[in-house]
């Protein structure tokens, strides 16, 4: 009874760990003619069990053989129509997928993923799992055209690229072509890739491309046409330099009203004072006349005495002059009067 347990125990760790080393990957898969295709092949690592060996085979229509087969010296590619098609990633633990670039008709068949691990007690492990591969013709779908990083509005002198996608089995054939105003398309390239080094505002314009390969029969899949659109740097400086000289000048009319209407409006508690002149000689003249005698004035500058002898002379007519002389004196002492006006 010992003897069992100490058995089971033993035999614990194994049975556990095989359970774990497990390949997965599907049963069937379909690649496309001329495309590259990924079998899968994954398990688990388990800590103790280390890989040993790695084989991919394949059974055809007319052979079989051993596809790929990696152990302590290396990878090798066995089948000579797999040259430089197959590889297995080497930095991934657990992904021992076969990767087959190009793929043919005739790659259609069987193929096995073998894998062999050895445990810490120098036992090997193996497990495999198949998987059917279908080889298809797709034709090519229509195609999407892709802007390059500064999109379908790009300035003038920028450099651009316009790329035609399609899916499909290769190889697939593109053409580019620009729109005219005559209803007559113009052939540009025959590569996915439309590019410009230098855009000029004669570039702008609607584009399209056209896909198609031999799966297809001979059916040209059309993309839908794009607009590229190229801006005028120099129109545009130009524009943006008019638009703030205007915005100056209208700034400059409009500081200018306001000051001339704040430098004409006439303050409400101002007054206006009106300047009236007094003709001095007039007023002596018309008191001169309404006194019976009439003499002509003199400045007020002047001397209003003479050095003459006053001989037969009477005291009352010195005294009547010497008052008319006052009078007109009296008059010049004013002759500009000031008046408030409402």
């Amino acid at each position: 009874m010992g003897t069992l347990v100490r058995a089971a125990v033993l035999m614990s760790p194994l049975l556990f760990c095989n359970a774990f080393l497990d390949l997965t990957g599907p049963n069937e898969i379909e690649g496309v003619w001329k495309g590259p295709t990924t079998l899968p092949c994954i398990y688990v690592p388990v800590k103790g069990f280390v890989q040993q060996t790695l084989t991919w085979t394949v059974v055809r229509d007319q052979s079989s053989g051993t596809v790929f087969r990696r152990d302590g010296s290396g990878d090798h590619v066995l089948l000579s129509e797999y040259r430089d098609r197959v590889s297995v990633l080497k930095d991934d633990p657990g992904n021992v997928s076969l990767h087959i670039l190009s793929l043919e008709v005739s790659d259609r068949g069987i193929y096995t993923c073998q894998v062999t691990w050895s445990g810490s007690n120098n036992s090997l492990t193996a497990r495999e799992i198949t998987t059917k591969v279908e080889v298809v013709k797709v034709a090519a779908t229509k195609p999407v055209i892709r802007a390059g990083e500064l999109g379908l509005t790009v300035p003038a002198g920028a450099s651009t690229s316009l790329t035609c996608v399609a899916s499909g089995s290769p190889p697939i054939s593109y053409r580019w072509f620009r729109s005219t105003p005559g209803g007559k398309a113009r052939l540009l390239s025959s590569q996915a890739e439309l590019a410009w080094d230098s855009l000029q505002p004669s570039d702008a314009g609607e584009y399209y491309c056209e896909a198609e390969n031999r799966a297809g029969a001979g059916a040209v899949q059309q993309s839908d046409a794009v607009e590229l659109t190229v801006r005028d740097l120099q129109r545009t400086h130009l524009s943006l330099y008019l638009v703030v000289l205007i915005a100056v000048v209208c700034s400059a009319v409009v500081f200018l009203v306001i000051f001339l209407i704040l430098c004409l409006r006439k303050p409400k508690d101002a007054q206006v004072y009106k300047v009236k002149f007094h003709n001095s000689r007039a007023a002596a003249s018309s008191r001169s006349e309404s006194m019976g005698h009439y003499e002509e004035p003199i400045s007020y500058t002047e001397n209003n005495y003479v050095t003459e002898p006053m001989k037969n002379k009477r005291f009352e007519e010195i005294n009547m002059k010497k008052n008319e002389y006052d009078c007109v004196g009296n008059t010049q002492e004013s002759e500009y009067e000031v008046g408030d006006t409402v």
